[in-house]
Protein backbone atom coordinates (compact mmCIF):
# COMPACT_ATOMS: atom_id res chain seq x y z
CA UNK A 1 0.00 0.00 0.00
CA UNK A 2 3.03 2.58 0.94
CA UNK A 3 3.58 2.22 -3.40
CA UNK A 4 0.31 4.31 -3.79
CA UNK A 5 0.37 7.97 -2.04
CA UNK A 6 -0.90 8.96 -5.41
CA UNK A 7 -4.51 7.42 -5.57
CA UNK A 8 -6.70 10.27 -3.71
CA UNK A 9 -5.27 12.56 -6.56
CA UNK A 10 -6.58 10.13 -9.36
CA UNK A 11 -10.25 10.66 -8.31
CA UNK A 12 -10.07 14.12 -7.90
CA UNK A 13 -7.85 14.41 -11.75
CA UNK A 14 -11.08 12.52 -12.98
CA UNK A 15 -13.99 14.52 -12.30
CA UNK A 16 -11.72 17.68 -13.36
CA UNK A 17 -11.52 16.33 -16.64
CA UNK A 18 -14.92 15.48 -17.08
CA UNK A 19 -15.85 18.99 -15.59
CA UNK A 20 -13.33 20.24 -18.24
CA UNK A 21 -15.17 17.93 -21.13
CA UNK A 22 -18.61 18.59 -19.26
CA UNK A 23 -20.15 19.98 -22.62
CA UNK A 24 -19.44 17.48 -25.08
CA UNK A 25 -19.81 14.83 -22.58
CA UNK A 26 -23.34 15.69 -21.46
CA UNK A 27 -24.75 17.92 -23.92
CA UNK A 28 -23.12 17.15 -27.03
CA UNK A 29 -24.04 13.56 -26.63
CA UNK A 30 -27.53 14.27 -25.83
CA UNK A 31 -27.27 12.18 -22.86
CA UNK A 32 -29.16 14.73 -20.65
CA UNK A 33 -32.09 15.57 -23.38
CA UNK A 34 -35.51 13.49 -22.27
CA UNK A 35 -36.79 11.38 -25.00
CA UNK A 36 -33.12 11.40 -27.16
CA UNK A 37 -31.83 8.77 -28.57
CA UNK A 38 -28.69 8.75 -26.51
CA UNK A 39 -31.24 9.22 -23.29
CA UNK A 40 -29.73 7.51 -20.22
CA UNK A 41 -31.56 4.60 -21.23
CA UNK A 42 -29.17 3.85 -23.88
CA UNK A 43 -26.79 0.95 -23.27
CA UNK A 44 -28.55 0.16 -19.44
CA UNK A 45 -27.84 -3.73 -19.55
CA UNK A 46 -24.21 -2.84 -20.12
CA UNK A 47 -24.52 -0.44 -17.23
CA UNK A 48 -26.76 -2.37 -15.16
CA UNK A 49 -24.34 -5.44 -15.70
CA UNK A 50 -21.26 -3.70 -14.75
CA UNK A 51 -23.34 -2.42 -11.65
CA UNK A 52 -23.91 -5.79 -10.82
CA UNK A 53 -20.49 -7.22 -11.84
CA UNK A 54 -18.48 -4.26 -9.24
CA UNK A 55 -20.81 -5.26 -6.65
CA UNK A 56 -19.72 -9.06 -6.90
CA UNK A 57 -15.90 -8.26 -7.09
CA UNK A 58 -16.63 -6.34 -3.46
CA UNK A 59 -18.71 -8.90 -1.81
CA UNK A 60 -16.23 -11.76 -3.51
CA UNK A 61 -12.90 -9.39 -2.40
CA UNK A 62 -14.30 -8.78 1.23
CA UNK A 63 -15.48 -13.20 1.23
CA UNK A 64 -11.65 -14.06 0.49
CA UNK A 65 -10.15 -11.19 2.06
CA UNK A 66 -8.67 -13.66 5.48
CA UNK A 67 -6.86 -15.62 3.02
CA UNK A 68 -5.47 -12.57 1.22
CA UNK A 69 -3.30 -9.91 2.36
CA UNK A 70 -4.02 -6.51 2.61
CA UNK A 71 -2.64 -4.97 -0.89
CA UNK A 72 -4.11 -7.49 -2.70
CA UNK A 73 -7.45 -6.47 -0.86
CA UNK A 74 -7.71 -3.73 -1.38
CA UNK A 75 -7.22 -3.88 -5.50
CA UNK A 76 -10.15 -6.31 -5.49
CA UNK A 77 -12.47 -3.91 -3.60
CA UNK A 78 -10.85 -1.00 -5.47
CA UNK A 79 -11.69 -2.94 -9.03
CA UNK A 80 -14.85 -3.36 -7.69
CA UNK A 81 -15.57 0.61 -7.31
CA UNK A 82 -14.07 1.44 -10.16
CA UNK A 83 -16.61 -0.99 -12.38
CA UNK A 84 -19.35 0.13 -10.11
CA UNK A 85 -18.77 3.97 -10.93
CA UNK A 86 -18.43 2.82 -14.63
CA UNK A 87 -21.90 1.44 -14.89
CA UNK A 88 -23.48 4.02 -12.49
CA UNK A 89 -22.44 6.19 -15.19
CA UNK A 90 -23.48 4.41 -17.88
CA UNK A 91 -26.78 3.96 -16.58
CA UNK A 92 -27.32 7.76 -15.42
CA UNK A 93 -25.61 8.68 -18.55
CA UNK A 94 -26.03 6.56 -21.46
CA UNK A 95 -23.32 4.67 -23.87
CA UNK A 96 -22.80 7.77 -26.01
CA UNK A 97 -21.64 10.23 -22.89
CA UNK A 98 -19.72 7.04 -21.42
CA UNK A 99 -17.23 6.84 -24.54
CA UNK A 100 -17.09 10.94 -25.02
CA UNK A 101 -15.65 10.48 -20.80
CA UNK A 102 -13.95 7.26 -21.79
CA UNK A 103 -10.42 8.18 -20.83
CA UNK A 104 -11.50 10.22 -17.24
CA UNK A 105 -13.51 7.18 -16.58
CA UNK A 106 -10.85 4.57 -17.53
CA UNK A 107 -7.90 7.16 -15.60
CA UNK A 108 -9.47 5.87 -12.49
CA UNK A 109 -8.01 2.45 -13.29
CA UNK A 110 -4.65 3.86 -11.42
CA UNK A 111 -6.83 3.85 -8.28
CA UNK A 112 -6.39 -0.01 -8.27
CA UNK A 113 -3.48 -1.23 -6.14
CA UNK A 114 -0.89 -3.64 -8.57
CA UNK A 115 -1.40 -7.31 -7.60
CA UNK A 116 1.74 -8.07 -4.95
CA UNK A 117 2.92 -10.97 -7.62
CA UNK A 118 2.35 -8.55 -10.67
CA UNK A 119 4.25 -5.22 -8.46
CA UNK A 120 7.24 -8.01 -7.34
CA UNK A 121 8.10 -8.71 -10.55
CA UNK A 122 8.01 -5.27 -11.73
CA UNK A 123 9.72 -3.97 -8.74
CA UNK A 124 13.01 -6.97 -9.67
CA UNK A 125 12.78 -5.35 -13.55
CA UNK A 126 13.23 -1.76 -12.19
CA UNK A 127 16.15 -3.06 -9.80
CA UNK A 128 17.61 -4.64 -12.60
CA UNK A 129 17.26 -1.66 -15.03
CA UNK A 130 18.52 0.88 -12.11
CA UNK A 131 21.54 -1.55 -11.64
CA UNK A 132 22.58 -1.21 -14.85
CA UNK A 133 22.53 2.45 -15.46
CA UNK A 134 24.20 2.64 -12.55
CA UNK A 135 27.27 0.53 -13.99
CA UNK A 136 27.09 2.36 -17.07
CA UNK A 137 27.46 5.78 -15.03
CA UNK A 138 30.11 4.29 -12.63
CA UNK A 139 32.02 3.50 -16.03
CA UNK A 140 31.23 6.99 -17.30
CA UNK A 141 32.72 8.65 -14.43
CA UNK A 142 35.61 6.21 -13.94
CA UNK A 143 35.27 5.08 -10.62
CA UNK A 144 36.61 1.95 -9.76
CA UNK A 145 34.12 -0.16 -8.49
CA UNK A 146 33.69 -4.12 -8.83
CA UNK A 147 30.53 -5.58 -9.69
CA UNK A 148 28.89 -8.51 -7.77
CA UNK A 149 25.08 -8.67 -8.83
CA UNK A 150 23.45 -5.80 -7.40
CA UNK A 151 26.54 -5.29 -5.17
CA UNK A 152 29.05 -2.67 -5.43
CA UNK A 153 32.42 -2.47 -4.26
CA UNK A 154 34.07 0.56 -4.26
CA UNK A 155 36.90 2.03 -2.58
CA UNK A 156 36.32 1.80 1.25
CA UNK A 157 32.68 0.78 1.09
CA UNK A 158 29.82 -1.45 -0.92
CA UNK A 159 26.83 -0.57 -1.87
CA UNK A 160 23.48 -2.75 -2.71
CA UNK A 161 21.38 -1.99 -5.06
CA UNK A 162 18.37 -2.92 -3.51
CA UNK A 163 14.31 -3.55 -4.02
CA UNK A 164 13.96 -0.14 -2.48
CA UNK A 165 16.12 1.63 -4.92
CA UNK A 166 13.59 0.76 -7.84
CA UNK A 167 11.72 3.77 -8.00
CA UNK A 168 8.55 2.20 -7.91
CA UNK A 169 6.42 5.18 -6.41
CA UNK A 170 7.71 7.72 -9.07
CA UNK A 171 7.95 5.46 -11.92
CA UNK A 172 3.95 4.94 -11.33
CA UNK A 173 3.59 8.67 -10.53
CA UNK A 174 5.82 9.13 -13.57
CA UNK A 175 3.69 6.80 -15.74
CA UNK A 176 0.83 8.20 -15.18
CA UNK A 177 1.35 11.97 -15.63
CA UNK A 178 3.06 10.76 -18.98
CA UNK A 179 -0.36 9.23 -19.81
CA UNK A 180 -2.24 12.62 -18.88
CA UNK A 181 0.10 15.00 -20.49
CA UNK A 182 -0.01 12.35 -23.95
CA UNK A 183 -4.09 12.83 -23.74
CA UNK A 184 -3.98 16.09 -22.82
CA UNK A 185 -1.10 17.57 -25.51
CA UNK A 186 -1.22 14.70 -28.22
CA UNK A 187 -3.56 13.51 -30.88
CA UNK A 188 -1.86 10.17 -32.32
CA UNK A 189 -2.19 7.22 -30.01
CA UNK A 190 1.31 5.75 -31.02
CA UNK A 191 2.57 8.69 -30.11
CA UNK A 192 1.17 8.40 -26.66
CA UNK A 193 2.09 5.15 -26.34
CA UNK A 194 6.35 5.82 -27.00
CA UNK A 195 5.65 8.49 -23.92
CA UNK A 196 4.52 6.14 -21.75
CA UNK A 197 7.21 3.84 -22.37
CA UNK A 198 9.97 5.67 -22.07
CA UNK A 199 8.59 6.26 -19.01
CA UNK A 200 10.83 2.88 -17.85
CA UNK A 201 14.43 3.81 -18.73
CA UNK A 202 13.90 7.85 -17.66
CA UNK A 203 13.39 6.15 -14.24
CA UNK A 204 15.64 3.66 -14.46
CA UNK A 205 18.35 6.21 -15.44
CA UNK A 206 17.06 8.88 -12.65
CA UNK A 207 17.71 5.79 -10.23
CA UNK A 208 21.11 5.35 -11.35
CA UNK A 209 21.69 9.16 -10.87
CA UNK A 210 20.50 9.27 -7.44
CA UNK A 211 22.85 6.14 -6.72
CA UNK A 212 25.66 7.67 -8.12
CA UNK A 213 25.42 10.75 -6.15
CA UNK A 214 25.10 8.86 -2.79
CA UNK A 215 27.89 7.12 -3.85
CA UNK A 216 30.34 9.50 -4.09
CA UNK A 217 29.31 11.46 -1.62
CA UNK A 218 29.38 8.63 1.32
CA UNK A 219 32.68 7.36 -0.90
CA UNK A 220 34.65 10.23 -0.83
CA UNK A 221 32.82 12.82 1.53
CA UNK A 222 30.86 11.41 4.12
CA UNK A 223 28.96 7.80 4.81
CA UNK A 224 26.30 9.09 6.37
CA UNK A 225 25.13 10.82 2.53
CA UNK A 226 23.89 6.88 2.15
CA UNK A 227 21.84 5.97 5.50
CA UNK A 228 20.87 9.78 6.97
CA UNK A 229 21.67 12.59 4.38
CA UNK A 230 18.14 14.73 3.40
CA UNK A 231 19.02 13.93 -0.22
CA UNK A 232 18.64 9.78 0.81
CA UNK A 233 16.03 10.46 2.71
CA UNK A 234 13.79 13.30 1.02
CA UNK A 235 15.26 13.10 -2.14
CA UNK A 236 13.04 11.55 -4.66
CA UNK A 237 10.85 15.11 -5.05
CA UNK A 238 14.41 16.49 -6.54
CA UNK A 239 15.22 13.17 -9.04
CA UNK A 240 11.45 12.90 -10.08
CA UNK A 241 11.91 16.55 -11.29
CA UNK A 242 14.94 15.21 -13.10
CA UNK A 243 13.01 12.94 -14.73
CA UNK A 244 10.04 15.35 -15.53
CA UNK A 245 12.95 17.64 -16.98
CA UNK A 246 13.93 14.77 -18.77
CA UNK A 247 10.59 13.95 -20.24
CA UNK A 248 9.68 17.61 -21.34
CA UNK A 249 11.91 17.69 -24.59
CA UNK A 250 10.31 14.33 -25.73
CA UNK A 251 6.55 15.06 -25.50
CA UNK A 252 7.74 18.89 -26.97
CA UNK A 253 9.20 16.70 -29.90
CA UNK A 254 6.42 14.69 -30.48
CA UNK A 255 4.08 17.69 -29.97
CA UNK A 256 5.69 19.23 -32.86
CA UNK A 257 5.66 16.70 -34.93
CA UNK A 258 2.09 16.26 -34.77
CA UNK A 259 1.84 20.21 -35.37
CA UNK A 260 4.01 20.35 -38.93
CA UNK A 261 1.86 16.92 -39.86
CA UNK A 262 -1.02 19.15 -39.66
CA UNK A 263 0.01 21.81 -40.88
CA UNK A 264 1.22 19.76 -44.14
CA UNK A 265 -1.88 18.30 -44.77
CA UNK A 266 -3.58 21.83 -44.40
CA UNK A 267 -1.20 22.78 -47.16
CA UNK A 268 -2.18 19.81 -49.23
Amino acid sequence: IEYYSHIALIPLVSVYLVFQKRKRIFFEQGSTNIGSSHSPGNGRVVGISLLVAGALFYFVGRGVGAGSNQNDLTAIVALAVVVFINGGFIVAYGSPAFKAALFPLLFLTFMIPIPSALMDGIVYFLQVGSTEFTHMLFLATGVPFLREGFVFHLPGMSIEVAKECSGIRSSLALLITAILAGHLFLETGWKKVILAVLIIPVTMFKNGIRILILTLMGTYWDPRWLTSSSLHRDGGILFFILALTLMAPILYFLRKSEERRGEKVTGE
